[in-house]
């Protein structure tokens, strides 16, 4: 549950709050270096809440309700090759909630004619539930278990069955990403499981991915990543591999930067974490 009490710090530009009934919904919008995705693709401008895609007097003449399907395409009328990865229902009566890659989400009215962008707040009685963060990591949880075990580079405990899980996107040269790995038998002596996914920074093609291609290639991964990590220099090696649909797989989940890591319940966190402090979250000793 993602969550920030009464103490809390917004960087919300703006809120706009539904009360409809003793838990209210609040749709929070413009978050400060959130919309990038969306002022690259859809031309807004930071403080623009509601858009509206036609601007027609008809617009201002209630319309039917559109599907899902309907949605879709409204969008795309509008702005051909918008990359949009799901249409679904929105908590908030009378809108539909689109998904873009990293996470950005739309918020569309239900005859398609205006969008909010931002996140979808519940008011509850003690604090404020981030319903947009929850989809995500709903989302994430799928993501993941779609991904065949094989795909990965993954270091498990010596013995028994795992305490935790943890996935974390990394990347061969990132010097916290090296730190975190460094740590990692210590996770394992304490019942986490990690597994590496590929996010090489610097791109497709670029030097960082041609060193995890050679990673994935190796006869024994785990050790060619803990060399690589370790600043040895790695034979190149070429074979199908899965690098690219993995940077691509970071980049749909909001991944920026490394490392990376997703909790079994789908919540992210950017950045390295010291092992106690992981360990702690995670519940293991």
């Amino acid at each position: 549950m993602n969550t920030f009490n009464n103490s809390g710090t917004s960087r919300l530009h703006r809120t706009v709050v539904d009360a409809s009934g003793a838990a209210g919904i609040v749709k929070s919008c413009c978050r400060a270096g959130a919309l990038v995705l969306a002022l690259l693709m859809l031309q807004l401008v930071p403080g623009q809440l509601v858009v509206a895609l036609a601007a027609t007097p008809a617009t201002a003449t209630a319309a039917a309700a559109l599907d899902a399907a309907g949605i879709r395409n409204r969008l795309l009328q509008a702005r051909p090759g918008l990359p949009i990865l799901d249409v679904t229902p929105s908590e908030l009566q009378g809108f539909w909630e689109v998904t873009l890659p990293g996470g950005q989400v739309l918020f569309v009215s239900a005859d398609g004619n205006n969008f909010v962008v931002g996140e979808l707040f519940q008011v509850t009685a003690n604090s404020f539930v981030n319903l947009t963060e929850e989809t995500r990591s709903a989302a994430r949880v799928k993501q993941l278990a779609a991904i065949d075990p094989t795909q990965m580079v993954i270091f498990k405990p010596a013995t028994g069955e795992p305490k935790a899980v943890i996935t974390v996107f990394t990347d061969i040269d990132c010097g916290f990403c090296r730190k975190m790995h460094q740590e990692v038998p210590e996770l394992n002596r304490r019942g986490v499981e990690v597994r590496y996914l590929a996010y090489p920074r610097a791109g497709v093609p670029s030097p960082s991915y041609d060193k995890f291609v050679s990673v994935w290639c190796a006869d024994n991964r785990q050790l060619a990543l803990t060399l690589a990590k370790g600043g040895t220099d790695l034979p190149p090696r070429s074979c199908e591999n899965g690098v690219a649909e993995q940077y691509a797989l970071g980049g749909e989940m909001g991944v920026t930067g490394t490392p990376t890591l997703v909790f079994a319940d789908g919540r992210m966190r950017a950045g390295y974490v010291p092992v106690d402090q992981l360990a702690e979250e995670l519940g293991v000793n």
